[in-house]
């Protein structure tokens, strides 16, 4: 049983800017860790703010690591990469923080508190949040239905410091859990596919079975079968999945 708050989340990098994959990995760690350290940045306002100048603040100093690593190996960056890079790399952002909420109420079998568990998110672009009740889908933030996705989602650019706009860009909610609810975190690929499922059901059930912890080869081959059928657009994946349980 959870005890102590856990944060997870997922970022998309921007395939169009360079180091985008670094870029989202720095972002996804730093958003972490903050949420972990001040939960109130994902009620927006000054700490999210605060986060987001300190994960802008991250980047150059990476980039210098960067670009001494590659002058050690003997790969300098080109003049086309350094034109690049000084525009910026751009990713989505989608931070969850758990917090067991013990006492928020009680089973219908005893007057014992039933185990519970309050969650909170912050999203910046079209990584989205499921939250699964009985397995069915209760939530769906911060798109809410397949035909809300668009070419161009709003971007947290690792030169953006403008931090204000950033926290007005970023949308924020919160929710409850109880034991046998799910949490699915997914970059827009796979959270597409699920929001246009014609039959949801399904869908859930193939979300269940194949995003186990234990078997990621059946994990790489579902995917690929829902590529080949072109039920899901060929682009990058990530899945989070939460499971909440009794004592």
């Amino acid at each position: 049983m959870l005890r102590e708050p856990l944060t997870a989340g997922v970022c998309d990098g921007a395939t169009e800017s360079a180091l985008a994959k670094d870029w989202a990995r720095l972002l996804s760690r730093k958003a972490a860790e903050h949420a972990m350290e001040r939960p109130d940045l994902l009620s927006g306002g000054t700490a999210f703010e605060e986060f987001a100048s300190s994960a802008v603040a991250q980047w150059d100093p990476w980039l210098k690591w960067y670009t001494e690593a590659r002058i050690a190996e003997g790969r300098p960056l080109k003049w086309y990469e350094h034109t690049k890079l000084a525009e910026g790399a751009y990713a989505t952002l989608l931070t969850v923080r758990v917090d067991p909420d013990p006492g928020s109420g009680s089973s219908a079998e005893s007057d014992a508190p039933e185990p519970a568990w309050r969650w909170r998110a912050a999203a910046l672009g079209d990584s989205c949040l499921f939250h699964l009740h009985d397995d069915r889908l209760v939530q769906a933030f911060p798109v809410e239905a397949a035909d809300e996705f668009g070419t161009v989602p709003d971007l947290f650019g690792s030169r953006n410091h403008d931090a204000a706009l950033l926290a007005c860009r970023t949308r924020f909610t919160e929710g409850r859990c109880r034991p046998g609810d799910r949490l699915f975190l997914m970059t827009d690929a796979l959270a597409a596919w699920f929001l246009s499922a014609a039959d949801q059901k399904s869908a859930i059930h193939q979300l269940l079975e194949f995003s186990g912890p234990d078997d990621l080869t059946r994990f790489v081959d579902w995917l690929n079968d829902l590529r080949k059928s072109r039920q899901l657009r060929n682009d990058d994946v990530a899945i989070v999945r939460i499971d909440f349980e009794g004592r």
